[in-house]
């Protein structure tokens, strides 16, 4: 017997829409990085990108469990003394770049190799209903 391998050639990859309204982070953020990786596709390789593709809509309107609103914090360092910058996750919802939570939830769970980078590339997160991938006909799917 010999192992086999799947060439890049061989995978195919498709488009999945999620709507992030009312959804609790970290269950959906699991979901989402499985679907990146392609761990639900029976030609997986772990050094290989056989995941699919994912369109987030409705990252603003997430849900987060217990008190994280409060008291989960995101940090930011400029590499000058003193210069620890925190914003909760609260203010990081209302702020600009509320796709940042989402982003970074699914970043966490994806392993931390150089691999990690070009599966974040097939991540497409909106803060709200619409989206600029129609064109795909992405395929929408519950969590």
């Amino acid at each position: 017997m010999k192992t086999f391998s799947p060439k890049k050639s061989e995978l195919e990859k498709k488009w999945y829409l999620v709507d992030m309204k009312d959804q609790t982070l970290g269950h959906a953020a699991t979901r989402i990085a499985n679907i990146l990786r392609g761990k639900d596709k029976p030609l997986f390789a772990p050094h290989l990108d056989c995941g699919d593709y994912v369109v987030v809509v409705n990252a603003k309107h997430i849900k987060l469990s217990g008190r994280k609103l409060d008291q989960k914090m995101y940090y930011r360092h400029s590499g000058y003394p003193g210069a620890l910058k925190s914003r909760s996750a609260a203010d990081v919802l209302e702020g600009k770049n509320p796709e940042k939570v989402v982003r970074n939830a699914v970043s966490g769970m994806l392993p931390k190799n150089k691999l990690r980078k070009n599966l974040l590339l097939n991540l497409k997160v909106f803060p709200e209903g619409e989206h600029t991938h129609e064109a795909q006909k992405p395929e929408k799917i519950k969590l």
